[in-house]
């Protein structure tokens, strides 16, 4: 019979052998487990991908709170540059310009054919719906307007 390692005590009963036979069984059981799973590649894959997953899950949320934030704040900056170039309109201009905009409504519906007048009604409501993108962009762009006749 072969020695035990020095570190393990020798069984001196039956019953103790037993034990011990027992115990090794279960460890080399546990050991055979462990190093199938470390070979079985695709559930290693399934694991790994549900991580990746669920990592970019994460991410994506961080990313859209990000952006809603970053939407809200191009928003705002809209709405400022706005009401900026507003207030620095003389009131002649704006009259004017309220004037112009009635005569136009009342040309556009008395001459624009109906199927031009419903697509551009349903735009218009397209443009109601997402009135917080429609005030970023023409904010955006009435301060690319000054920026850029600053320059010139």
């Amino acid at each position: 019979m072969t020695q035990p390692p020095h570190d393990e005590p020798t069984a001196e009963t039956p019953e103790e052998l037993r034990e011990q036979v027992e115990q090794t069984r279960q460890e080399l059981g546990d050991t055979v487990e462990a190093l199938a799973a470390k070979t079985d590649v695709k559930a290693r894959t399934k694991e790994k991908a549900a991580e990746v997953k669920d990592q970019a899950a994460v991410k994506a949320g961080e990313l859209k709170e990000q952006a809603v934030l970053r939407a809200e704040q191009a928003r705002a900056a809209a709405a400022q540059a706005v009401s900026r170039v507003q207030d620095r309109l003389p009131d002649p201009v704006r009259e004017q310009a309220a004037q112009v905009a009635g005569q136009a409504g009342q040309l556009w519906e008395e001459k624009v054919p109906e199927p031009v007048r419903a697509r551009t009604a349903q735009g218009a409501r397209m443009a109601r719906d997402n009135r917080g993108l429609v005030l970023a962009a023409a904010g955006a762009a009435a301060v690319l307007w000054l920026m850029c006749r600053r320059k010139a």
